[in-house]
């Protein structure tokens, strides 16, 4: 059985339970989460629950235009007013551009199709991506807390960056 099959089965014994009244598009905390997408980074790691949250994730936990996009969405029309941004250390993304570009044309034969924003310091890139939010007047504007934070893989622990 697929990965994806195992999840259909899942959702089936999930809608047994389900009740829509229960959760809400509406993070409860107003909080918007900026992440990398690995999986040592969950939900449960931070302590959140069902419906807590906004969690946006991408490679590297950057701040694309399409993050942008749902931080929009988040803020002006779900009321968030917090954003966390969180990196985390041994990220994929820490390897060059170079590398990515190789395995990529060894692989499939194609030029790089993406910027994969790839970096060498994870905290570094933490507070670039805080301060590509920071420097957007809607957030100046409507006083938007952002903090940054690089979660580390081996410990667990969140290390606020500054």
């Amino acid at each position: 059985m697929s990965a994806i099959d195992r999840l259909i089965e899942a959702n089936k014994l999930f809608t047994l339970d389900y009740d829509p009244g229960a959760v809400s598009p509406v993070p409860r905390l107003r909080l918007a989460v900026v992440s990398c997408m690995d999986t040592r980074l969950s939900r449960r790691s931070l302590g959140l629950g069902p419906g807590d949250a906004h969690l946006i994730r991408n490679a590297g936990g950057i701040v694309t235009d399409d993050v942008i996009r749902s931080l929009l969405v988040s803020h002006y029309l779900l009321g968030t007013n917090e954003f966390m941004v969180i990196n985390h250390t041994d990220c994929g993304l820490l390897r060059s551009r170079e590398e990515l570009d190789a395995k990529i044309v060894a692989k499939a034969g194609l030029p790089r199709p993406v910027d994969f924003h790839a970096f060498t310091d994870v905290a570094q890139n933490a507070r670039e991506q805080v301060a590509k939010l920071e420097s957007l007047a809607w957030i100046r504007n409507e006083k938007i807390s952002v903090r940054g934070f690089v979660f580390d893989v081996q410990t667990g622990a969140l290390k606020e960056v500054g």
